[in-house]
């Protein structure tokens, strides 16, 4: 097992283990708040990652009892009004690095996730969370409308549901967010990591460059008109389809045999 330390000392956990990168929020006495050194040393850490070839799959995790809290709103008041704009700019910008991986990422939800934490775990392409896990975009009840949660948060699940809980505040529970589709699967808590591993291993299994080239389509037809959807889809499919791994994975098929992917 091979594990680093993000820059930022303590506050990111990066362990490499067997193709699976663990990202760990550890800011456990603040809820695991995104702090701006947080942020960059997910910054960081998410760019190392897109250019390692080793790496098959992501997961983000959290120390505590919380997944993530959300900003850091005693740094955000101490940044107003300078540079607060920057911040909630470089959150966003850590959120469309997770989308724009070629490796999927699994969201490990422990606790508590909350307005940018609740974001997080919608931006994640999986999820899966602990029995115990609850979820809002409580901004709303500061008087700070959970503008940038909202963007993942209603492209995870229905609208109506995004907003009855970006206009509420309202908490969920695990098994209302597996209900409405902002997790995959909901679990014990002392099955947590287990779930998560045993969902790794599955996605290892398959080849990573026509994952990384279907999740890249996924994201991009979403935000298109259904034509433009289908033309995106058409192209991509067909390119995938005349892929080596393709053809392996084809051919392995026909000949009713296991797939010997690289």
């Amino acid at each position: 097992m091979e594990t680093h330390q993000s820059p930022s000392s303590s506050l990111l956990l990066v362990e490499y283990r067997d193709g699976v990168a663990r990202l760990t929020l550890n800011r456990p006495a603040q809820f695991n708040a995104l702090s701006s050194a947080l942020l960059q040393a997910l910054h960081q850490a998410v760019d190392a990652i897109a250019a390692d070839a080793n790496i098959r799959v992501v997961v983000v995790a959290a120390e505590g009892k919380a997944f993530c809290a959300g900003h850091d709103l005693k740094e955000l008041r101490a940044a107003y009004p300078a540079e607060v704009t920057a911040l909630f700019q470089t959150c966003s910008d850590v959120m469309l690095k997770l989308t724009r991986l070629p490796q999927p990422v699994i969201a490990e939800v422990n606790g508590m996730a909350t307005a940018a934490g609740c974001q997080l775990v919608a931006q994640c392409d999986l999820a899966i969370a602990a029995d115990h896990a609850k979820f809002a975009v409580s901004g709303i009840n500061l008087g700070l409308f959970c503008s940038t949660p909202a963007v993942p948060l209603s492209r995870a699940i229905s609208r109506k549901r995004a907003a009855e809980m970006l206009m509420t505040g309202d908490f969920i529970d695990a098994a209302t967010a597996l209900d409405w589709g902002l997790v995959n699967q909901v679990v014990p808590a002392d099955q947590l990591r287990a779930a998560t591993e045993a969902l790794a291993v599955k996605l290892k299994a398959k080849p990573r460059e026509s994952l990384a080239l279907g999740k890249a389509l996924f994201h991009r037809q979403l935000d298109a008109g259904l034509d433009a959807a289908y033309a995106d889809a058409s192209n991509t499919i067909a390119s995938n389809f005349m892929a080596p791994d393709a053809q392996e994975g084809v051919a392995a098929f026909i000949d009713k045999r296991p797939p010997n992917w690289h």
